[in-house]
């Protein structure tokens, strides 16, 4: 079901039972391979330096970095080698994504730069038959469509919030709840210069939230969404944003994954607020992978 009223979608979510998985199963992550800032990708991504100059091989550390973190937690790795035609397909969160019924699904990116992470065929052969799953394909539809770009989804109750953007509007929400299997998406614009909601609001383990609040067009939205978490908000200030406070990921019930970048912008506040939710925060070096315009976030798919 699709809502535009927050009130309405918090009042809807309380309602559905928390019987999904809190976190992911195992992570899907991409090498970097060739990794580069893609000019097209930037019109319109703000968090990208097309000034940048990229370290390839810092970026491909920084990737196993990540993996090295989440195995440590206890979370499985699948890292898929990259593809040196596709610079900057480093984001497999926006093109994957799973559900806990079995599928697959693969969006569609707006931009051609990174449409052909859909299309690769290796990459398809091992969602079909080495993982087993039902493949629900997106990227043949006219709607953009960049999963959990523009999607926070409360995993217990499979209830999303969609920042209405760039990268997506109604037809793309509605695909997208689909595919995923998602019971409830409340759809709610961004303003102007935010492209994907992961950037402004993650949901953690479905009990807990971090929003910027300037992020959204209607101001009333994160006040109501924060009802949804009475007292187990975190709100950032815009400069904890910029420095991608918003784009980090619980991987396990107790585990958060952030940046380096953005545990050093982080107050000293918001820092003992991840405690006193009973969350182990664990900031990760992605400074390299970050020039692509994403970060934490942004480099894992959840495998459900």
């Amino acid at each position: 079901m699709l809502i535009h009223d927050a009130r309405a979608w918090v009042r809807a979510r309380a309602s559905l039972p928390a019987d999904g998985p809190v976190t992911l199963a195992a992570a899907l992550l991409v090498e970097p391979t060739g990794f580069a800032v893609a000019a097209e990708s930037a019109s319109d991504n703000a968090y990208m330096d097309l000034g940048a100059v990229v370290d390839p091989e810092r970026a491909q550390a920084q990737l196993w970095g990540v993996a090295r973190v989440l195995t440590r937690v206890g979370v499985p790795c699948l890292v898929v080698p990259g593809d040196a035609d596709l610079p900057d397909a480093v984001y497999p969160n926006n093109v994957y994504a799973f559900t806990p019924g079995g599928r697959a699904v693969i969006g569609h990116m707006k931009h051609p730069v990174r449409q052909g992470e859909a299309a690769r065929a290796e990459v398809r052969e091992l969602l079909v038959h080495g993982l087993r799953r039902e493949l629900v394909d997106l990227s043949g539809r006219e709607a953009v469509t960049e999963l959990t770009g523009v999607l926070a989804v409360d995993h217990p109750r499979r209830a999303a919030v969609c920042g209405l953007s760039s990268r997506a509007d109604h037809e793309s929400a509605d695909l997208m709840t689909h595919a995923l299997d998602l019971r409830l998406t409340l759809l709610t614009p961004l303003v102007e210069g935010e492209y994907h909601l992961n950037i402004v609001c993650a949901i953690l383990a479905g009990r807990a939230a971090v929003l910027w609040e300037g992020g959204f067009a209607d101001t009333d939205v994160p006040r109501e969404l924060a009802g949804a978490w009475p007292g187990a908000v975190l709100t950032l200030t815009e400069e904890e944003k910029q420095a991608f406070a918003g784009n980090l990921l619980a991987v396990t019930p107790r585990d958060v994954l952030l940046s380096a970048t953005a545990w050093r912008a982080l107050r000293p506040a918001s820092r003992t607020w991840f405690a006193e939710h009973g969350f182990t925060a664990h900031a990760v070096e992605v400074d390299e992978l970050e020039k692509g315009g994403g970060s934490l976030r942004c480099l894992v798919a959840e495998v459900f």
